[in-house]
């Protein structure tokens, strides 16, 4: 982790809830992954599955990283099945950096179901 890194984790509100020091809805948990329920849901069904680690977003990934895809994926399927979306199917959505609207910056998937999701993914 880089020294700036080490300070952006800190302020993170995704390590605080996390860390347990915020609170939050959890959905689950396991040595490599945290999921709660969004507070702003997009949708009856709206995860936020996010690493342990603090990775800022798809571009912060190195390639000693790459098992946090697998985990998060993994996590997504877990999940859906907890939630009795996975046979109606489900919506799975990263957003990085200003354009895409990312407001937290700590590598997170979004994980939308509950509903027949629209078939347009701008707006």
């Amino acid at each position: 982790m880089r020294p700036d890194d080490k300070r952006k984790a800190k302020e993170c509100i995704f390590c605080k809830i996390i860390q347990g020091t915020l609170p939050t809805q959890k959905v689950f948990e396991n040595e490599r992954v945290f999921a709660f329920k969004d507070i702003s849901p997009q949708a009856p069904v709206h995860v936020l599955i996010v690493p342990k680690k603090h990775i800022t977003d798809i571009l912060d990934v190195r390639m000693e990283d790459a098992s946090v895809f697998e985990n998060l994926f993994l996590a997504a399927q877990h999940i859906a099945a907890q939630l009795g979306i996975a046979g109606s199917g489900f919506r799975t959505v990263f957003n990085s950096g200003d354009h895409a609207c990312q407001t937290i910056y700590h590598l997170h998937l979004h994980l939308l179901g509950g509903t027949q999701m629209g078939g347009s993914m701008t707006g």
